[in-house]
């Protein structure tokens, strides 16, 4: 029988691109808490004792961006040079300017435009995926390292590990069987987690804590057999984290930092979901791509690996009918343009998907009608 390995990561709230997407998703509540109609395409970028925040934002709210950024900064743990950043005595550089006109008359035609025609704020293509092994309908590598991940912040917000600080990774690896498009688990093969620490404290000691504290707590034992690899702290001293040993900044393709008219971010969160949770297919992937300016998708696809109960073309013209794919009526049909709580700030964290929170509306499951063949 042929295996195959595939990987999950997940990085903590104290590594520096992290920390960025929680600044910049801050920012985002921030502005739709006061103008849903808000046009935010900006950057973050951190390094030791310093941020900037710069890029477009076009809003009608009053936004104190010093206060958010030492505010998120504060609630992560930065608030010593020691750590890289000290919340109440970093610089903060600050340098927003509005959106383009031009791709503002594109996108909604300075808001002269519907709901229905509103075109999409950046050409793109993004994916979604689903699978039924998990509760959560996603890959058992996901939901574990981002649960590893949100463990790990816990132990060192309550101070489990006095030693631990606020930069870290975890990554998980499981081990699979195709049969015939169905993924069947075999064990847990690989579980890593390097974490950032002060200096009192042996590698010996760090691998047993995260054993007994972490690692116990979040993967079911029967996932776990003799063989499953721990390689904890690998590279054996990881005192010098966080802002002075890294950079912080998004890559170009973030969720982070971007309003619902860029559909690289609200364009992944629909579809997938509904298609397995509906037992049209075990697993799937949908794919949908967009050029800039323009309301309809370019393409959708859909392909379930195999494992659907009907063909994938007519999963296609299902999905189809029943989602509408234009970025204005995504933002309507998920309640995108609503901020406050921390809302878009709570998806920088542990993933996008998989989350039981009300405000992730992309997480409910649409009803979908079809016709099940006859046994």
């Amino acid at each position: 029988m042929e295996t195959f390995l595939f990987t999950s990561k997940s990085v903590n709230k104290g590594h520096p691109d992290k920390l960025c997407d929680q600044i910049s998703d801050a920012v985002l509540d921030a502005c739709l808490a006061q103008d849903p109609n808000n046009r935010v395409a900006y950057e973050t970028c951190t390094k030791t004792n310093v941020v900037m925040v710069f890029g477009d934002i076009t809003t009608k709210a009053t936004v104190n961006y010093e206060n958010i950024v030492c505010d998120t900064c504060c609630a992560i743990g930065f608030v010593s040079y020691d750590v890289g950043l000290d919340a109440d005595n970093c610089k903060v550089l600050v340098n927003i300017e509005q959106q383009s006109p031009d791709i503002t008359q594109g996108v909604h035609g300075h808001l002269t435009k519907t709901p229905k025609e509103i075109g999409t704020g950046d050409q793109s293509h993004m994916f979604g995926y689903a699978i039924d092994e998990t509760p959560e309908l996603m890959p058992l590598s996901h939901v574990l390292v981002t649960k590893l991940g949100a463990k790990l912040t816990e132990v060192h917000k309550n101070e489990t590990f006095p030693w631990l600080r606020p930069d870290g990774k975890t990554q998980v690896t499981v081990e699979y069987y195709n049969d015939k498009g169905t993924m069947v688990l075999v064990h847990v093969h690989t579980v890593l987690i390097s974490t950032q620490h002060d200096e009192t404290i042996t590698n010996d000691q760090i691998a047993t804590d995260l054993k007994q504290h972490v690692i116990r707590h979040v993967v079911p034992h029967k996932y776990l057999d003799d063989n499953t690899i721990f390689h904890l702290n690998p590279s054996g001293h990881f005192v010098i984290g966080g802002l002075h040993g890294d950079t912080g900044a998004h890559g170009g393709g973030a969720f982070s930092r971007k309003d619902p008219t860029k559909v690289d971010r609200s364009g992944a969160y629909i579809a997938a979901k509904s298609i397995v949770a509906n037992g049209l297919a075990k697993r799937c992937i949908v794919q949908v791509s967009y050029a800039i300016g323009v309301p309809e998708p370019l393409s959708v696809f859909v392909d379930t690996y195999g494992t659907g109960k009907i063909p994938d073309m007519e999963i296609l013209r299902i999905v189809k009918e029943n989602f509408d794919f234009r970025p204005g009526m995504i933002s309507i049909n998920l309640d995108l343009k609503r901020g406050g709580n921390g809302r878009f700030l709570k998806t920088t964290a542990y993933g996008n998907f998989g989350r039981d929170d009300t405000d992730f509306t992309w997480e409910v499951v649409k009803p979908l009608k079809w016709d099940k063949p006859q046994a």
